[in-house]
């Protein structure tokens, strides 16, 4: 579950194209630097924080930033308040893996039929989609000839809207591993920029070339995978002293690392060396489990995936041995799942999005009740915990005075029904109405 290998560059087929559409709202006066205010009125919140539901909210904000929140406060006078009524209000929802600059398709056509240039011209598609399903923040792990560097950069500057992103660009992978090409004649090769390193020095290059081109994060491929053709599903394809060498240049760059490991000494080398995450998670015994919570690791497990890759991967022309691989590994992640979460390992949430369609991301919310999680702790791992992996519990996941005013809205209430989530019907990022869909909404100057 990329698992993703090396096919970022191409994985790319246009799902009913959608029409950029503009904000429901604008940030501010169209004829003055004047701040506005908002006040933001819902049945309930549901604070991840403290783990409780609060009666009657009411949120007020100025331009991005939330100024107050509170049962019943008075709304201020000259605010515009928008009324969502007998709704649920969330904060923003965080997805700590993803690649959304792409999309699942044949996997011929993918690889040889389509280039980096077709995949940058969609990727605002997927943006915008993950954005209006409510996931206002990403973390996406991986993507070619830093196409996600140039999508964030759109985003920040209002070209385009999508979620806040922090991007990794250029996967750090081994020759023969994941994010190779594997399985076809070595004459075939592919142009652009790569991300295969072998040996400290190597590997210390490529990461100083990704942060000099815009990597906010650094992913490193730890073990095989899934969606590739090497033999294994989660051998270790980096020893400890190359390992160790990743996460000290990125900590030196002021960076974190996310490491795709399956198997089970993979996960043990890549926690060694100081990540600050395992993506996938898929093979975990007690000591890996020990060792994550000795040094605070977050497990970041793309448990609701298997469901799709075994009904659709086939039909897209995947190899049979990849399909085998998902066979194998995909109810053991679940159950390795269960296991972090008993032991009390830390939990983020990440789906990986981009081996199923942008805009399921809360698919996952289920999967992970189902095989352990709360409610409340699905969606605390979907905020709270996702924004301190981020490292920007100062911004986002939460609906709190000094961060955006990142929120989502549901017409029911997700701590009994978790599948609300997959039906988000308002959305605000940084102050603007992105998607509205409650009738009962309603914006009108308050008295």
């Amino acid at each position: 579950m990329p698992r993703s290998p090396r096919l970022l560059p191409a994985l790319a087929l246009v799902l009913a194209p959608l029409a950029p559409r503009a904000p429901v709202a604008a940030q501010t006066p169209a004829d003055t630097g004047a701040t506005r205010t908002l006040a933001i009125r819902a049945a309930r919140l549901v604070d991840p924080r403290s783990g409780t539901v609060v009666a009657n909210p009411v949120v007020v904000i100025q331009g991005e930033r939330i100024v107050a929140v509170g049962p019943g406060l008075a709304v201020p006078r000259g605010a515009e308040l928008i009324n969502l009524g007998s709704a649920t209000l969330l904060p923003g929802l965080i997805d700590c893996h993803t690649h959304v600059t792409s999309q699942p398709g044949d996997y011929m056509e993918s690889l040889f039929r389509r280039s980096p240039i077709d995949v940058a011209i969609t990727a605002h598609l997927y943006a915008r989609r993950t954005l209006e399903a409510g996931f206002t923040t990403i973390r996406d792990l991986g993507a070619a000839e830093f196409i996600d560097v140039a999508l964030r950069n759109a985003i920040n500057r209002g070209d385009i809207p999508g979620p806040r992103m922090q991007v990794a660009t250029l996967t750090v992978g081994a020759t023969g591993g994941h994010g190779d090409i594997v399985g076809f004649s070595p004459y075939i090769k592919f142009g652009g920029f790569s991300g295969i390193a072998d040996g400290p020095d190597e590997i210390r290059k490529l990461i100083r070339f990704e942060v000099k081109n815009g990597a906010d994060v650094i992913k490193l491929l730890a073990s095989a995978g899934v969606l590739s053709e090497e033999e294994s599903v989660g051998a270790p394809q980096f020893s400890q002293e190359e390992m160790n060498a990743v996460v000290q240049e990125a900590a030196m760059w002021g960076k974190k690392v996310a490491a795709h490991a399956h198997g089970t000494e993979a996960i043990k080398r890549a926690v060694r060396a100081g990540v600050a995450s395992i993506e996938h998670g898929s093979i975990l015994d007690d000591e890996a489990i020990q060792l994550m919570k000795q040094h605070g690791t977050y497990l970041v497990a793309d448990i609701y995936n298997d469901d799709y890759i075994l009904a659709e991967y086939a039909r897209l022309g995947y190899p049979q041995k990849i399909i085998e691989k998902e066979k194998l590994i995909g109810r053991t992640q679940r159950e390795s799942f269960r296991k972090a979460v008993r032991a009390g390992v830390k939990i983020a949430f990440g789906t990986d999005a981009a081996v199923y369609p942008h805009g399921w991301n809360a698919r996952q919310f289920a999967k992970m009740v189902e095989w352990g999680l709360t409610p409340m702790q699905a969606i605390q791992a979907a905020t709270v915990n996702a924004a301190d992996l981020l490292g920007w519990s100062d911004r986002v996941g939460a609906v709190a005075p000094g961060l955006y005013a990142d929120m989502i809205a549901v017409q029911g209430d997700p701590l009994r029904d978790i599948t609300e989530l997959e039906r988000v019907r308002w959305v605000m990022k940084g102050g603007t109405v992105y998607r509205d869909e409650l009738r009962r909404s309603a914006a009108a100057p308050a008295r």
